[in-house]
């Protein structure tokens, strides 16, 4: 998709999310956003897309590092349940409680028996969430072998990209054939009526942000509020008292218009 086509598509599903945040934090609903995918599918530039132009006290994003010793030793979805969302307020996961039928399978970080008993027990904690008033939305995004490769090269001589680029990401490349077979078995087996998947082509990554924006949107029973009629008031400026005050503290100025 060429970027101008975007940039217009994306200004209209930006200023349609600002209703649905508005809605959010007037109604209390709860959102709860779910990205999963390969390395590289694009989850971080969605998530950016998504985020860029509402406030961060109603979109909070989570990503969460490798867990601790201590958070190894408790029931698996116990460190991501505090950050499930409150009212007023949409949560979205760059990589959640699915790291265990994904990362941690495919390079044996937990046993098969972990991840069957994860498998069968996921549909019925997520009910839960969803029948405590939860709205769960959960996208998969599915990246070619081919665009995968270029991604990954494009991050190696890249100094912007190259904190991408981890020992991980280099050590799943080879696995592709495995995390087929991880995402496979996940996607069927916690596939539910009341949290489906949803599956997001993402080749190109510009057409992917815009769809998955939009499903979104058609997925939040928002309703637009009415408009606020905002007049400013009438101030007062008097000259500076002391020029110097702002003038001695004054970043160098190495560019300008």
């Amino acid at each position: 998709m060429k970027g101008k086509r975007y940039r217009k598509q994306l200004k209209v599903l930006h200023a349609d999310l600002v209703e649905m945040q508005e809605w959010v934090r007037e109604s209390g609903a709860k959102v709860c956003i779910v990205f999963e995918g390969r390395d590289s599918a694009g989850k971080g530039g969605v998530i950016k897309a998504l985020t860029e132009r509402v406030s961060p006290r109603v979109f909070r994003v989570v990503a969460l590092p490798a867990p601790t010793d201590r958070e190894k030793s408790q029931m698996y979805v116990q460190r991501y349940i505090p950050h499930l969302p409150a009212g007023g307020e949409v949560v979205i996961f760059d990589r959640s409680w699915y790291n265990r039928a994904g990362v941690e399978r495919v390079f044996g970080f937990c046993g098969e028996k972990d991840v069957r008993d994860f498998l069968r027990m996921v549909p019925s904690v997520e009910r839960v969430m969803v029948e405590s008033g939860i709205i769960l939305l959960k996208y998969w995004l599915e990246v070619g072998p081919e665009q995968q490769t270029l991604r990954l090269e494009s991050r190696i001589d890249d100094p912007r990209k190259i904190w991408k680029l981890s020992d991980m990401d280099i050590a799943s490349y080879a696995k592709w054939d495995e995390y087929t077979k991880a995402r496979d078995d996940m996607l069927t087996q916690t596939h539910s009526d009341w949290a489906p998947w949803h599956t997001v082509r993402s080749d190109d990554k510009k057409s992917a942000r815009l769809n998955v924006i939009a499903d979104i949107l058609a997925r939040v029973p928002y309703l637009p509020l009415s408009k606020m009629n905002v007049e400013l008031p009438e101030r007062s400026i008097a000259p500076d008292r002391d020029p110097e005050v702002v003038e001695s503290r004054l970043v160098e100025t190495r560019y300008s218009a």
